[in-house]
Order: C-alpha cells, then structure tokens, then sequence
C-alpha cells in the first residue's frame, strides 16, 4: 500500500498548491540551463518543485526575508537533478536554510595525533547528513557566472551522494549500472584531474573538484547541468556515467534546442 499512499497523497497536493504563473515564467527564463527541456519535463519539474516545497521549509537566516521567486528558484534547480528520479532521494530531511550572502562555517576535526582544530571558512553553501542544506542567495541567484558554478546544484548533489552516508563521490547507483565502472572512471578521472590542477593545468573544471571524491562528484554535476556540451567533450567516460546515474542527457537537450533554435530562425527569414 505504500506506492498506493505516496502517489495519492502527491496528488492530493498538486490539486490544492500550485506555483503562481508569473513566477514559474520568471525562474524559468533565469535558468538558462532548462533549455531544450520538453513540454512533459517542464510539466513534471514544475509538479516536482510545488512538491518539493510542500515538504521542506525554506528559512531565512539573520532575519532573511524569504520571498516565492527564491523558494522557486532553489526548488527548480534542486528538483532538476531528480527529474528522472524520485522526490524519495531527498527523504530524511527537511530544511533549506537560505543566508542573504556568503556565511561563516566553524569546523572541528583531529589530526593524526589526535589534536582538535577548529577552523573558520567563508562559504556559499553547505549540506548536512540528515541535515539542512545552506545556502547564500547571493551565490543561488548567480546563475550566468562564466565558470558555470551553481551552488544549488553542487549542493544538491551532496545530498545525493550522502544517501549512503557521509559522501564519497559514489552515489546509490541504479541496478542496470555497473559499479566497477563508476569506480575505476571516476577514480582516473580524478586522479588526472589532481594531477592537471597540481601542475596548473586546469582550465575547463573548478579546481575546487580536487578538494575531494565528494567535492569532483558535485562539481561535476554542476558541469553535467550547466555546461554539458563542454564537460562531455572534456570528460567523455565521466558524462555517460553521470547520464546513466541522472538519466539525463543535458548535452543532446542543447542540441536539439540550438538545432530547433536555428529552424525557427530560417523559418521567420523565409
């Protein structure tokens, strides 16, 4: 009776809430990176974020005013990456704490001889085990920066990865993929990717993906959604891994929609 239940209620919920119009309008035309979804994928990400928003709590921190247009915006883009998935991947949890800008973490962790340091870092976002995901809606809003880093998305990842645990870089992979494959492509990947960033290399991906396993999975994400075209050709084996997990596949999205793009424009010449 569970599935049953969970679709029922689901339903009963897209009767009764809903994403005004001008907002979704507006969202959408700020996402660039939504180009080329279908007319069935928009209706379904749109039903995936009044979901979304039904069930966790959007907080403003420091007294943060919290408005519809940025409840949506975080909405769309963390439901992006479940569009071919299930809400159930961001079960046992419930908040989304929202900074207005750029915040101040407090770390502890012991070294080899046990020695406790604590530590302060400025960050645009972060994501709990079980826990919140925060973010700065400074960094949420930025989305046309040129590196094509997206914080939602990177940490919307994380909460993916941590599915299993703390996060590692090897998510809950579906029955038909194979993990073996995942491993030892992610695994070369990342080591060569060190290897460039050490040496000064780096230019197509944030070298903040050499920080960690978990730190190249989220990053890579951001590039798989943001700049998909780039991150296939840059990392072939890595982006049909990443398709396989999302089932998604963002780099031929965009060329259906510059391909039809170029058809419209011919056609209004004419």
């Amino acid at each position: 009776m569970i599935f049953p239940l969970k679709n029922w209620r689901r339903r009963y919920i897209l009767k009764r809430e809903s994403i005004p119009d001008a907002v979704w309008q507006d969202v959408l035309a700020r996402l660039y990176f939504l180009r080329g979804l279908g007319v069935e994928e928009i209706t379904q990400l749109r039903q995936l974020a009044v979901l979304f928003l039904h069930d966790k709590k959007i907080t403003g921190a420091q007294d943060f005013i919290i408005t519809e247009e940025m409840r949506v915006m975080i909405a769309v883009q963390a439901c992006l990456l479940i569009l071919k998935l299930d809400l159930d991947y961001y079960d046992n949890w419930v908040e989304v704490i929202l900074y207005p800008g750029q915040f101040i973490l407090n770390h502890e962790y012991a070294d080899e001889n046990g020695i406790v340091h604590r530590i302060n870092m400025v960050a645009s976002g972060e994501s709990w085990l079980a826990g919140p995901v925060i973010l700065s809606w400074e960094d949420v809003r930025n989305v046309h920066n040129t590196r094509g880093y997206n914080v939602v998305i990177h940490e919307f990842a994380h909460k993916l990865d941590m599915l299993t645990g703390a996060a590692n870089g090897f998510p809950v992979l579906h029955g038909s993929m194979n993990r073996h494959a995942w491993s030892a492509i992610f695994s070369q990947a990342y080591e060569d990717f060190c290897e460039r960033v050490e040496r000064g290399r780096e230019k197509v991906v944030d070298p903040y993906a050499a920080e960690s396993p978990a730190e190249f999975f989220a990053v890579l994400s951001e590039a798989f959604f943001v700049r998909p075209q780039q991150l296939k050709r840059y990392l072939p084996a890595v982006y049909q891994q990443l398709a396989a997990f999302y089932r998604q596949d963002p780099a031929m999205r965009w060329v259906t929609s510059t391909s039809m793009e170029g058809l419209a424009s011919s056609e209004t010449q004419a």
